[in-house]
């Protein structure tokens, strides 16, 4: 009778833990990517409660390899940044497909994150929201037309970049390299990397700052104190919409395309309610609340009827009739190169 007992208690506390697991869903992802009205439809649908926790890259990688992949359900990486995390640390699982309504995902992106973040034929993230890195300059006070304008002489200490590793892509391309294509020569790649080091050196009398967040970047150029800098598109669009003279363009050598994603971590507890979460927020009417949290686009199908006309149009200008073949989308990065951009970003940190 004690046996029965015990396991009775056993069984009813395994119980209740499972139905406290159910109601709510853990996810880790980005500012604005997981906005209140949506949380609330959500709830009001299934019942299920959403934890969000803020982070980037960097913090979400560093805390699920912590865990070993615990603490949350849902995570929101960039797309290059899952397969080697994954072959690293093991902190994701793979997704059931079958579980996902896949045609509400634009194929496109779908093709895309796919080969990214497929490892021993397991896929283990699927396309959320995305946008491009590019230029923005206030097209009143000068023009340019690709990232080492920003070097020129007149633009002395009125420009800036992130001392980050787009900058380093950026400038690759611009140098006429395909940084990409050589992720499989570290020889190579680090040569490039130095090569790119040392221009950005060579530049830095140019720039006012290394911005670390947007409020500092769009303050400076509100303020006129930076009129050209390496920017997000939607920041740009931001800033248009309060000064016209301020633009956002498409590199000559091509704007850095990011994809970020819906993943598993190995150790979360409510897959259910994820598959739930990604499926409702991917159709159209929910996909379209997002972006108007975030400014940036879905990989949903069929939100265009439902985005702000203004968004649309400032779309269209920089890729016009919707061609996105002058983006450089990154793939997946492996082992080892951050370190090597990392020596190299100190170093332009470090130089006079």
């Amino acid at each position: 009778m004690k046996h029965i007992l015990i396991a009775s208690l056993v069984l009813v506390l395994g119980m209740a833990a499972g139905t406290a697991r159910a109601d709510k869903l853990r996810i880790i992802s980005w500012a604005d990517y997981v906005p209140a009205d949506l949380i609330a439809a959500f709830k009001k649908e299934t019942g299920i409660d959403v934890e969000v926790t803020l982070s980037n890259n960097e913090e979400m990688i560093s805390k699920l390899r912590a865990t070993g992949g615990a603490g949350f359900d849902l995570a929101q990486p960039s797309q290059d940044r899952v397969m080697a995390a994954q072959r690293e640390f093991g902190i994701y699982k793979p997704l059931d497909l079958s579980k996902l309504k896949l045609d509400e995902f634009q194929p496109e992106f779908l093709d895309i994150v796919r080969k990214n973040t497929t490892i021993d034929g397991k896929q283990y993230g699927l396309p959320y929201l995305w946008g491009t890195d590019g230029l923005v300059v206030n097209a009143k006070r000068t023009k340019i037309a690709d990232y080492p304008d920003l070097c020129r002489p007149d633009l002395k200490g009125k420009t800036a970049v992130r001392l980050k590793r787009p900058t380093l892509m950026a400038f690759a391309f611009a140098a006429g390299k395909d940084p990409f294509a050589l992720y499989g020569d570290t020889k190579a790649y680090g040569a490039l990397m130095d090569q790119v080091g040392a221009a950005l050196i060579a530049c830095k009398a140019n720039f006012k700052f290394f911005y670390d967040n947007k409020d500092q970047l769009l303050n400076g150029i509100r303020t006129g104190e930076i009129i050209a800098a390496m920017m997000w598109d939607t920041g740009g669009w931001t800033l248009n919409r309060d000064n016209p003279d301020i633009q956002f363009i498409v590199p000559r050598s091509g704007a850095l395309g990011w994809l970020d994603t819906f993943v598993l971590p190995a150790r979360g507890r409510n897959d259910a309610a994820a598959y739930a979460w990604i499926n409702f927020t991917m159709r159209p009417e929910n996909a379209a609340r997002v972006i108007k949290s975030v400014g940036s686009f879905s990989a949903a199908k069929n939100t265009e009827a439902l985005i702000d006309p203004r968004l649309k149009a400032q779309f269209a200008a920089a890729f016009p009739n919707n061609n996105l073949k002058s983006i450089h989308w990154y793939p997946a990065i492996p082992p080892g190169l951050e370190e090597m951009e990392g020596r190299v970003l100190d170093r332009v940190k470090a130089a006079n």
